[in-house]
């Protein structure tokens, strides 16, 4: 195919590709099916990689996640991002609108948005494409988040217009996004997100940005920070612009006349919030004229031509029938709140927990008592406290038990920890919960393989340890409730690839207590077999940067139960890849490098080098760069602008380098 066929090709999968985004992310009306978007992506990710000469900075491409970032860079907003002031009452409203036409006459009228719960950004676009995005920070200064930004499907790329403009908006994760991300991480093990705007600001403050990609964030806009030339002579027109633009703006949004008009929107919302598909935990309130905006002015922290209603935390009583025990897969004990089903923030509330026996404790709880329930976040179930005056005298004390609620083996409490755990490891609880962890996605990712079907299998004992799951035959799995052929094949298909896994996948999912995903991949990278694992001393292990005491005891301790060592031979035997597959590290030993051995953090900003480039250069030359600055630290580069780590590093003594001297040393 010729360059110029190539270029015009990418040129319309671009657009046709754009033009569908914004009908499924912004109108909510696509045109195509899904499959007929993802075929033609293929297409264009396929020729833009073949091509890269041809791929642009406003390619929908771009919204699949860029290169891993070191750190994000700082950005001043140019134009402030102040907070609002609140109102929590009808009181707090009329006082504003009192003040308000006290400053600018009678004659003035509001908009009414909902306040997304989410994470404030900036959006800069120079003639029309998209090129940086910011968090608010502490209003003068964020952090560059433009390639996390990038995959935020309803933030065009490209605007209709050739304008360079500043835009705010809400990121934020619609329920359903959230709901199968914790889902996700419950099943990992992993602490889930306490609510949509934790999640969504998580999300954003990725370093890679694939992460970002996967999370189906969205975004309303709800201002532009600079209107300069545009005739837009309020704040509803200021919208519509946006709109025009090709932006996503919240279509429930209502120009007031009187502030008896926003009191009924308020009052409306508050009896709707439960009915939409993302968070909101209050309304904002704008005066709509431009001009009076600017007559009424700023106070050091808000304008005082807007405000932000807050809606009262939902909190309701119901009854604590029973607290259950749960053993997890490190042996811990939780305490579970069973309640009488109630309604609390639009859904229905049967269990809270309870975390630890101290705070049952503290909270005075009995099984009986009348308690109040709120939703942290307006997510998850807490209780808040007891009504005590309402105790009949009939009500249980609680205690927690003296012996696992599973096995009956002594509960302890180790030194230092508030849990009660058990320490069996024979405990069935804690077996099939690592089962469960085992096959989990950053594990051994075994698709299929649920903790329904975990529970299943390990019902009717046809699992024991993960090695079992290596043994498991179409005759057996047929024979289990809701096993059809299909559904068996592809489990068996799942368990047999889940063998062709790297060595760190295995070590996290054997649960070695400590460790993560994180130290399993530099455990794996260090030593490469799992058979060097299982030899390591404490000293080695130490001897790894990451790698503490604790870890390293855990790890030496682990290796040496002859159980381990039974288990590890059957999953060689069964086939299991018990080596590292990805990247070596580099060894420095051999490397007469300047950087050899050495800990370095860049930072500021590097005009002749980008930095992802630099930084795979001196790793490549036995450098190891880092995004602190230290003791440990050998070495600082600093751009331009470099900031607070270059101060630490001259009151440390660190040696500094500018980025000639970087560039001539990269040369030798």
């Amino acid at each position: 195919m010729e360059k110029q066929t190539v270029q015009l090709r990418i040129k319309e999968l671009q657009d046709l590709l754009n033009q569908y985004n914004y009908e499924y992310h912004v109108l909510d009306k696509p045109s195509v099916p899904d499959a007929e978007y993802d075929r033609l992506m293929q297409e264009l990710l396929k020729l833009e990689e073949e091509y890269p000469e041809f791929r642009t900075s406003d390619s929908p491409s771009v919204r699949v996640g860029g290169t891993i970032l070191d750190a994000f860079q700082k950005v001043e907003h140019r134009t402030p991002m102040l907070s609002l002031g609140n109102a929590f009452n009808e009181a707090d409203l009329r006082d504003f609108d009192r003040r308000a036409k006290q400053a600018v006459g009678e004659n003035l009228s509001y908009v009414c948005e909902l306040k997304i719960d989410g994470l404030a950004v900036s959006l800069r676009y120079e003639q029309g494409v998209f090129k940086q995005g910011a968090t608010r920070g502490d209003g003068t200064i964020g952090e560059d988040i433009t390639e996390n930004l990038k995959t935020v499907r309803s933030i065009p790329l490209r605007i209709n217009k050739p304008l360079t403009l500043e835009v705010r908006g809400e990121a934020f994760m619609p329920r359903k996004s959230f709901e199968s991300l914790n889902k996700a991480k419950l099943e990992n093990e992993e602490e889930p997100f306490a609510n949509p705007r934790n999640a969504a600001a998580g999300s954003l403050r990725q370093l890679d940005p694939k992460i970002a990609a996967k999370r189906n964030l969205d975004i309303y806009l709800y201002s532009i920070a600079d209107l300069g030339e545009t005739g837009v002579v309020s704040h509803s027109d200021g919208l519509d612009l946006l709109d025009d633009l090709g932006f996503k703006t919240n279509p429930e949004r209502k120009r007031c006349a009187t502030i008896d008009d926003v009191i009924k929107y308020i009052e409306e919302w508050t009896e709707k919030r439960p009915t939409l598909d993302y968070e909101i935990d209050g309304i904002v309130i704008k005066v709509d004229s431009l001009s009076h905006q600017s007559a009424l002015g700023f106070t050091a922290k808000s304008p005082r031509w807007a405000i932000a209603y807050k809606f009262p935390a939902e909190e309701v009583m119901t009854k604590l029938l029973d607290i259950e025990l749960s053993v997890g897969r490190t042996g811990v004990v939780t305490p579970t709140a069973i309640l009488e089903p109630v309604r609390v923030a639009g859904t229905t509330v049967q269990r809270a927990s309870l975390h630890n026996e101290d705070l049952i404790r503290e909270k005075d709880l009995k099984i009986g008592d009348t308690v109040v329930v709120k939703k942290a976040g307006d997510i998850i179930p807490e209780v808040v406290n007891v009504m005590v005056d309402l105790r009949t005298g009939e009500e249980l004390e609680f205690s927690m038990p003296t012996h696992c609620p599973e096995c009956e083996s002594e509960l302890v409490r180790l030194e230092g920890e508030v849990a009660l755990r058990c320490i069996n490891p024979a405990c069935p609880a804690q077996i099939r919960e690592g089962l469960i962890h085992f096959v989990s996605r950053n594990a051994m990712n075994i698709d299929g393989l649920g903790e329904k079907v975990i529970a299943q299998l390990f019902k009717e004992q046809l699992i024991a340890n993960v090695g079992d799951l290596y043994k498991l035959e179409k005759e057996q799995l047929l024979q289990l409730e809701r096993m059809g052929e299909k559904s068996v094949d592809n489990l068996l298909k799942a368990i047999e690839t889940s063998k062709q896994n790297s060595l760190e996948k295995l070590l996290f999912g054997l649960g070695i207590r400590h460790v993560g995903a994180k130290a399993a991949k530099t455990l794996a990278q260090e030593f490469e077999t799992i058979e060097n694992l299982q030899q390591a001393s404490f000293e080695e292990l130490i001897a790894i940067h990451e790698i503490g005491d604790k870890m390293a005891e855990s790890v030496v301790a682990f290796f040496e139960q002859p159980e381990v060592t039974i288990l590890i031979n059957e999953l060689k035997e069964r086939g299991v890849n018990t080596a590292y597959k990805g990247p070596k590290p580099v060894n420095t030993a051999n490397i007469e490098s300047v950087f050899a051995g050495k800990t370095i953090v860049l930072t500021g900003k590097l005009e002749q080098l980008n930095r992802n480039d630099a930084k795979s250069e001196i790793e490549a030359l036995g450098g190891k760069v880092t995004g602190s600055v230290s003791k440990s630290t050998d070495l600082l580069i600093a751009g331009e602008a470099a900031g607070s780590k270059l101060a630490k590093a001259q009151e440390l003594n660190i040696e500094i380098w500018d980025e000639e001297r970087l560039i001539q040393e990269l040369k030798k």
